[in-house]
Formats: C-alpha cells, sequence, structure tokens
C-alpha cells in the first residue's frame, strides 16, 4: 500500500528529497489526522501532503518543487515500470467498459489506455498492489498486458470525467426512455464537488456538471454540444483546436439542451429561434462566467458555450505577448488622455482579452471607464457596462450618444461597425475622451481605410487616431516535451525567409506528451502589428495614400508585421513553424 511513509522512502531512494524532508513528510502525515485506507481522499493524501508542502526537487537542476508528476516518477523508477501520464480526451470508452467495471478502476486505482498490437497497455498508480494486478490479468486473460505507472490523483481525475460523464448520460438515457419528468431541473449556481456530484440522483444535473468540470480541468474556452442524425456530439476547443469528447443519444441531447437553457434563463418552450444568455458558476473559490448561444440547425439545437476564466480573460498586459518595446507602446496608447485606440483582428483573435486588459490597466477610481458591448464579455465592478439590446433601441451609436452625457473619461465600443458609431466615436475622441473599440480588418494599416469606408474624414482620422494593434493568437510549444532542430530547406522557404545557404536556424517544436494532450502545444500568446500614428503617418492619411503604402512606410520606419512578431516568437521557441504558417498566412 501507498502510505505517505512509503512514498517518503521512494523520494529518497531516488534523490528527490533528503532524509530531513522526508522525516517532515512522515510528521505531516501523522497529523493529517487520516488513515492511510483505500478512500480516494486518503489514498491520494500522500500526493497532497507533498505538493503541500512544496519540497524543492533536489533531483532537478532547475531546483522546481515536487509536483504529483515527480511522484508518480520515482514511484516508475523504484517498480522499473515506465510513466505515462493519463489523457481522459485520448481514452477509449468501449476499451474501458469492456475491460473494467468502475469500482474495479476505483479500488485498484487502474485505468486501461488503449490495444496496441495485441498488447493491452494499462496505467496503475501502486505496481506493488499485487492483488490487483492478478484480478486484473485473470479479467483480461488471453491479452498481454502492458503496466504503466500515472499517478493516483490523474487516474482518479480520469476516472470521474470519463465514468461520470459517460455513466451520468447513460443513467440519464434510462430515465427519459422511462418518462421523467425534467421540467422541474433546479438551477445551477455553485459548481458542486465531484463527490457532491456523486450523491446526486439527477443525471442530466450530473451530466451537464461534470461536463463543465471537465471543460474547466482541460482549460477550454468553449464548448459545443452539437446533434447530429442519430446522436449529439460534445465538443472542446482547447488552445484554439476543437476535440471530440463525448458522443449522447439524441433524446439525452434534448435534456441537456433544456438544462442548460434553464440554467441561462432561457425560453426552453423555444426551439425554433436563436436564444443568447449566460451563467454564472462559483468553482473552488473562482468565478466563471458562461456565455451561451443556441441556433436551431438541422437535428435539432446546437449550443454553444463561451467560457470565461478571469484569470485568462482579463491578464496583466506583459502576460498577452507583448515584446517589450511593443508593450511600451502600447501602454503609451492607452495613457493618453484621448483619442481613438483600435484593435484589429479576425474573431477568436484575443481583441476582447486585449480591451479589458487595457481597461484594467488604466481603471482606478479615478476615472469613469464606460463599456458597450455585444454582448456584455464578463462582468467587472471597475466599469460602468452596457449591452446592445435592438430591440429595445439600445445600438452601439445611440448608447455611445447618451455615454457622452454621462461624464465618461473612457469608453470602450465592443466595436465599430456602421457609420454613425464612428461618427460618435470621432465625436468622443475629439472632446476629450478616449476610446477604445475594434474593427474586423486583417492588419492594422487597413483599419484607417474602414473608418474612411464608414464615412470619417482622413483629416479628423489623423487628428483623433491615436494608433491600430492587429493581433493573432498562436499556440505556445509545450516547455515540458519541446526539443530543439534545425529548419529545413523547405520550412525556410515556407516561412519567405532569405538565409545564406551556410547557415542554420535552430528552432523548437514539442512532441507532444501527457501535459499537452500529444498536440506538443500548451495554451496561446498573442502576436501584434501595432501602429502609431506619428506626425508622418498622419501626413500619409491626409494625403489619402492607400493601407498597402502606409504599411510598407511604417514597416520601412519600424513597424513589426504579424508575420515578422510570429516570426520573433519562433526563435525565441516560444511557437512552431507549422503555427506561424497557419496563423500569419500571407
Amino acid at each position: 500500500m501507498l502510505t505517505a511513509e512509503r512514498i517518503a522512502d521512494l523520494l529518497v531512494q531516488t534523490g528527490r528529497i533528503g532524509p530531513e524532508d522526508a522525516a517532515a513528510l512522515r510528521r505531516e502525515a501523522r497529523s493529517d489526522g487520516r488513515p492511510q485506507g483505500r478512500s480516494a481522499i486518503n489514498r491520494a493524501s500522500a500526493y497532497e501532503l507533498v505538493e503541500r508542502m512544496q519540497f524543492r526537487d533536489a533531483s532537478a537542476a532547475d531546483g522546481r518543487t515536487l509536483s504529483e508528476i515527480e511522484v508518480a516518477q520515482a514511484i516508475a523508477e523504484s517498480a522499473k515500470l515506465p510513466y505515462m501520464r493519463v489523457d481522459p480526451l485520448q481514452l477509449n470508452a468501449d476499451l474501458i467498459e469492456s475491460k473494467i467495471s468502475r469500482p474495479f478502476a476505483l479500488r485498484h486505482r487502474m485505468l486501461p489506455l488503449h490495444m496496441e498490437r495485441g498488447r493491452l497497455k494499462v496505467a496503475l498508480a501502486d505496481p506493488w498492489d499485487l492483488e490487483g494486478i492478478d484480478s486484473f490479468r485473470r479479467l483480461v486473460a488471453g491479452h498481454n498486458v502492458e503496466f504503466v505507472v500515472a499517478s493516483e490523483p490523474d487516474i482518479l481525475r480520469a476516472l470521474t470525467e470519463f465514468y461520470g460523464l459517460r455513466q451520468s448520460v447513460k443513467r440519464a438515457e434510462q430515465d427519459l426512455v422511462s418518462g421523467i419528468d425534467l421540467g422541474n431541473l433546479e438551477a445551477l449556481v455553485q459548481m458542486k464537488s465531484e463527490s457532491e456530484i456523486e450523491s446526486s440522483d439527477q443525471h442530466i444535473v450530473k451530466a451537464v456538471e461534470f461536463m463543465l468540470q471537465h471543460a474547466y480541468d482541460t482549460r477550454a474556452s468553449d464548448i459545443h454540444i452539437e446533434p447530429k442524425r442519430d446522436f449529439s456530439l460534445i465538443r472542446f476547443r482547447i488552445d484554439g483546436i476543437l476535440h471530440d469528447i463525448q458522443q449522447m443519444p439524441k433524446v439525452v441531447h434534448r435534456a441537456v439542451v433544456s438544462r442548460i437553457k434553464t440554467m441561462a434563463r432561457l425560453d426552453i418552450a423555444e426551439r425554433r429561434k436563436p436564444q443568447d444568455g449566460r451563467i454564472k458558476t462559483a468553482r473552488r473559490e473562482q468565478e466563471v462566467e458562461l456565455r451561451v448561444s443556441t441556433l436551431p440547425v438541422a437535428f435539432g439545437e446546437k449550443v454553444v458555450l463561451r467560457i470565461f476564466d478571469p484569470g485568462s480573460f482579463m491578464q496583466n498586459l506583459s502576460g498577452l505577448g507583448f515584446d517589450d518595446e511593443d508593450l511600451a507602446l502600447f501602454e503609451g496608447f492607452i495613457t493618453r488622455p484621448h483619442g481613438i485606440i483600435l484593435v484589429t483582428g479576425p474573431t477568436g483573435s484575443g481583441k476582447s482579452t486585449t480591451l479589458y486588459s487595457a481597461l484594467e490597466a488604466i481603471a482606478d477610481s479615478t476615472r469613469n471607464v464606460s463599456t458597450i458591448e455585444d454582448p456584455i464579455e464578463m462582468v467587472h465592478e471597475a466599469f460602468n457596462q452596457t449591452a446592445v439590446l435592438t430591440k429595445a433601441g439600445v445600438t452601439f451609436a445611440s448608447a455611445l450618444r447618451h455615454i457622452l452625457r454621462q461624464d465618461p473619461d473612457v469608453i470602450m465600443v465592443g466595436e465599430i461597425r456602421d457609420e454613425e458609431t464612428a461618427h460618435y466615436a470621432t465625436q468622443a475622441a475629439m472632446t476629450g475622451h478616449l476610446v477604445l473599440s475594434t474593427l474586423h480588418t486583417n492588419d492594422a494599416p487597413t483599419a484607417i481605410t474602414r473608418l474612411t469606408d464608414l464615412g470619417i474624414e482622413r483629416f479628423l482620422i489623423a487628428s483623433t487616431m491615436i494608433g491600430a494593434v492587429a493581433q493573432r493568437l498562436v499556440r505556445k510549444i509545450c516547455g515540458h516535451c519541446a526539443q530543439e532542430y534545425y529548419l529545413s530547406e523547405d520550412d525556410i522557404r515556407a516561412l519567405g525567409l532569405a538565409v545564406p545557404a551556410d547557415r542554420r536556424l535552430q528552432v523548437r517544436r514539442g512532441q507532444g506528451c501527457g501535459e499537452c494532450r500529444g498536440t506538443g502545444y500548451f495554451g496561446r500568446t498573442g502576436v501584434f502589428e501595432i501602429l502609431p500614428l506619428d506626425d508622418h503617418v498622419k501626413q500619409l492619411v491626409q494625403e489619402g495614400v492607400d493601407a498597402a503604402t502606409i504599411k510598407r512606410e511604417a514597416a520601412r520606419r519600424g513597424m513589426r508585421t504579424i508575420r515578422q512578431s510570429a516570426l520573433q516568437k519562433l526563435a525565441r521557441g516560444t511557437t512552431s513553424v507549422e503555427e506561424v504558417i497557419r496563423v500569419t498566412a500571407l
């Protein structure tokens, strides 16, 4: 049995901690007051104690603190077995259900991963659990079994996510076929813990909560629930890429959609029209907002939930991806007393995050910060936020007109999309207000052309516009599996680089590991093109030159294009060749 005392011995044997730290771990385990039994909470406590005590890893050159990964690696080294991270997104549902029961998996902390060339690979937390290993071999008699070690919390999380959502969906299907009424489902405010969900007998509530927990744990930014002809598909967008998560029967899809609509205070009886709403949840003392959108499609109602985690949605400006020079330039923009700052880029390029982070940086008790949004992305008490309601006559233009009478200092307009809004935004900038907004253009100089298309005179643009920022998001290389290599000739040609034949360029790429779910990427960062309207650019604007000429002249005077910004991150090992090409295609 892997008690805290046994784990302390293994960490000493593998050189990760010294005898003094091991003695401290044993003392803490004895004073913790929980027996080292086989229940989920007690068996995981040794891992929790190690992470809580913040031991330095003596075997690592960088002096990092021990985590569940290092504990599991120490167990694997002692047992002379490979170590592996468990990725819930890669689990083979049919294989797991055909080989192991949930009670057995929980008791012995085992999880079948995949079948490869006739060998069944199985993750286990305790390689010295001979009873469980022998019992499992009997269960899968006839198969060659290859055991690997995974951390116990890793296996427990995977079991909770897999069996939780899958079993809740199955039981919900049985209930719905039996005719249980789903009209009285309670509203969700506080996310339950895994143990609280387990005790609930409302299977649709459980399925939705397991789905949300799985999305939060996997860093998903969006949840897609898509009805197909014969089933419904749940997909998560993680680091900008969609992943298939779970299939549901059509009868469960309708109930899940009704549950989500109830939580978002939408009309559950209306299935023919699109609806929008929002849900605010609290999980582990962290508030998370969800924006809900429903849309009738060929086989039913599709639902998309956009997840707004305050920790990632509103960041310090230095965490957005600006290099030092661009950060100083942008901070100079937002500290100006008046003028227009435009952030451009396609949907999903991080414009809202940049705007919210900028407002957070400049908002204080001496300023009245007002926003007009469609819809309000995230409620923030420091801002006076107004939502566009077209049916009630509240448009960007009408709201902006009224906000100008509210003594604002800083105004954020979600998007300038028509002539009237552009006119009032320009007027606000001329009368001493700082205006931040977005436009859908591919680069920064084209924002000037777009304003002229909306009827703004060029002399007004030159006198009111502070600058334009174009941006994209690129995936960051996973730091746990990054490897260096030299660019091939094909890569150099694809990137459009002029490199001498005798020079080799070294970059990085992710090999794929448990931390990044085999993708080679973990997280995203911004790449930017910042165009300040200095005297030279203002002169070009007033002369009526096109965007291409402005871009060429600005680049000649030092402006980095989005492609150049992405290449800079490639050279620093932040992103990959494939991401540069995908995001900044010329």
